[in-house]
């Protein structure tokens, strides 16, 4: 019960790591409310797990409507009286028009950084001063290892979870003086449906054969990632950007070649 009577709102939680994070907070005791677009899926999904003895419930949030950030935080700071953690986790990639700098268009990069730059921005400002009133609280945002390591497509989107990667430190540098923390959580390849249908196993291969593990993160993994952040577990830590990633990244570029030569028959 590491998040116990804390209230918690997740984005963009009705699939993927969303969902998974959002049903880790609850077995752990937190109120958690569910800030999605869709609220049939939302509301379903949310007395699934009260009928567990869970508490949750789910909200309107649209992130291409930016004044739902801001009532989202109204609205669970009326019914709670507090705000205790922020997981931002929406985020949106559009791997059929983001490419590389020659042929992405300008209009479409755009859309890309401001919903996934503004998602995390307008969220973290609309539940500053519930957190401040309470006496602090944790910012924990879901971005990629795609936000450090350049790559030859997806423009749009390692720029703006680079982004996000530096939101995350300037909030905890300057939220630090009302105890509110803020750190990232970068997942390397994970396995979730929205993957599955836009990654080729081709792509997937050439990926993992730099990851020292050898293999995806589950939505699990992340998640548990995300609980520890949120606790009082981690109460000493902000302005991290924690890589769930496998080890991808770390090894010298002749990793993969050498790694295939050393592998047992």
């Amino acid at each position: 019960m590491r998040l116990e009577n804390k209230v918690v709102i997740v984005t963009a939680s009705t699939r993927g790591i969303g969902w998974e994070i959002t049903q880790a907070c609850a077995r752990e005791g937190a109120i958690v409310y569910m800030a999605v677009r869709d609220q049939q899926r939302g509301g379903e999904q949310a007395q699934a797990l009260t009928s567990k003895g869970m508490w949750v419930k789910s909200i309107y949030m649209d992130a291409r409507k930016e004044e739902s950030l801001a009532a989202m935080a109204d609205l669970v700071a009326s019914q709670e009286g507090r705000i205790d953690v922020l997981v931002n986790n929406f985020g949106i990639g559009d791997p059929e028009r983001d490419h590389d700098l020659e042929h992405t268009d300008f209009e479409d990069f755009m859309r890309i950084v401001r919903q996934n730059l503004a998602s995390v921005y307008l969220a973290s400002q609309a539940v500053l001063g519930p957190m401040r009133a309470a006496g602090g609280g944790s910012i924990v945002n879901i971005s990629s290892v795609g936000g450090r390591y350049p790559d030859l497509e997806r423009v749009g989107y390692g720029v703006s979870k680079a982004a996000v990667n530096f939101l995350t430190k300037d909030i905890a540098v300057q939220c630090a003086h009302s105890r509110i923390r803020c750190n990232a959580i970068l997942p390397g390849m994970t396995e979730t449906d929205s993957v599955r249908r836009n990654v080729s196993g081709e792509y997937s291969r050439l990926f993992l054969r730099h990851t020292p593990l050898g293999r995806m993160a589950t939505p699990q993994e992340i998640a548990a990632a995300v609980v520890y952040l949120a606790s009082d577990e981690s109460a000493y830590t902000t302005g991290q950007l924690l890589e769930v990633g496998g080890g991808f990244g770390l090894p010298n570029p002749s990793y993969a070649d050498l790694s295939e030569q050393r592998r047992p028959m």
